[in-house]
């Protein structure tokens, strides 16, 4: 029910937000098309050329940081992969409005990405003593 621009705009947010954040929780369906986009980019990123990254940039409506962090950190980590790049982990239906929730991420965290666990704050007080 969206036109398109508006869906288009919403993908590339979605895109840019996996990409700046590692990993984002939304209903099934949008994650089912942010993945495509997203797979996309990678492949972009891994190609590095200079007309690639033009076309990244156009495709997500000029965040720069976003094709900075794509080029530099997420493209460089999938470079022996032939794709696959994203995973979408399915969770519990939304209170409000029973829709399917689920969580789109990159199959290989980049270097320096934040865990996917971490430890509660009792234990690292204890630790810090």
């Amino acid at each position: 029910g969206r036109t398109f621009e508006h869906r288009n705009r919403m993908l590339a947010n979605l895109v840019c937000s996996l990409i700046k954040h590692k990993r984002i929780t939304t209903t099934l369906a949008k994650a089912r098309a942010a993945r495509s986009v997203a797979e996309k980019m990678v492949t972009l990123g891994k190609g590095g050329t200079l007309h690639d990254r033009r076309l990244a940039n156009a495709r997500l409506f000029q965040d720069e940081d976003a094709c900075r962090i794509l080029f530099k950190e997420i493209a460089p980590t999938f470079q022996t992969r032939s794709g696959g790049y994203t995973r979408i982990i399915h969770l519990d239906q939304r209170q409000g409005d029973a829709a399917h929730r689920a969580i789109l991420e990159w199959v290989e965290l980049p270097a320096g990405a934040p865990a996917a666990e971490t430890k509660p704050a009792e234990e690292t007080k204890s630790e810090a003593k």
